[in-house]
């Protein structure tokens, strides 16, 4: 993937985190994709991009 397209990216992660360093975090793309990133690791290089109906899913499925 290309850098590029997470160069403006707003990481953020969840208020439950409990730990400074070990959580998940997200950005909402400006192209409706959704990112995740393992804030252990930071940069662009080992992203997963979900797309609205796979986060979607995603989400549910951690709800359930």
């Amino acid at each position: 993937m290309s850098s590029d397209r997470l160069a403006d990216a707003r990481w953020f992660k969840s208020t439950r985190s409990l730990e400074e360093r070990e959580c998940v975090e997200v950005a909402f793309l400006g192209d409706g994709e959704i990112a995740t990133r393992d804030s252990k690791v930071g940069g662009t290089e080992q992203v997963l991009l979900f797309g609205t109906r796979q986060w979607d899913a995603f989400v549910r499925n951690l709800n359930a």
